[in-house]
C-alpha cells in the first residue's frame, strides 16, 4: 500500500510539474523552502518506518506545519531584510541527512546480514 502511495504521488508530482507554468522568480525563495521542508518530512516518515514508529497523523501533520512555518519564515525573513529562512534551510538539511545516514544504516545492515547468509549457504553446500 505505501509503495502504491509514493508511486501515485510520484505520477500525479511529474504531472503537475510538466502542466503547470514556470515557478515565477520571487516565489522560489518560498517554493524551495517548501520543498526542503517537505523533503525532511518525506523522509523523516520513512526512517520512523524502518524504527517501527511511523504514525500517519504525525506524518501528515509535520509535512504541511514544516512546510507552512518555513514558507512564513522566509516571507518574515523578506519583509525585515533578513535571510532567515538560512536557519530554517540548515536544520531541514541537516535533518535530512540524519534521516538519510538511518535509511543507509538500516539497509547497508539489511544487505550485509543478507550477503552473510547466502556465503554461509554456499559453504554448506560444498560440504
Amino acid at each position: 500500500m505505501t509503495i502504491l502511495a509514493i508511486a501515485v504521488g510520484a505520477i500525479v508530482g511529474i504531472v503537475i510539474g510538466v502542466l503547470l507554468p514556470v515557478i515565477p522568480y520571487t516565489a522560489s525563495k518560498y517554493l524551495a523552502i517548501a520543498i526542503v521542508a517537505a523533503l525532511d518530512t518525506v523522509l523523516g516518515g520513512f526512517a520512523s518506518n524502518i524504527k517501527k514508529n511511523f504514525n500517519m497523523k504525525v506524518f501528515l501533520s509535520g509535512f504541511f506545519v514544516n512546510a507552512l512555518f518555513a514558507v512564513l519564515l522566509t516571507f518574515l525573513g523578506e519583509r525585515l531584510n533578513l535571510d532567515i529562512y538560512l536557519a530554517a534551510v540548515f536544520v531541514f538539511v541537516s535533518r535530512i541527512f540524519n534521516n538519510l545516514g538511518t535509511i543507509r544504516r538500516y539497509y547497508l545492515t539489511k544487505f550485509t546480514k543478507s550477503a552473510s547468509g547466502r556465503k554461509s549457504i554456499a559453504k554448506s553446500d560444498e560440504n
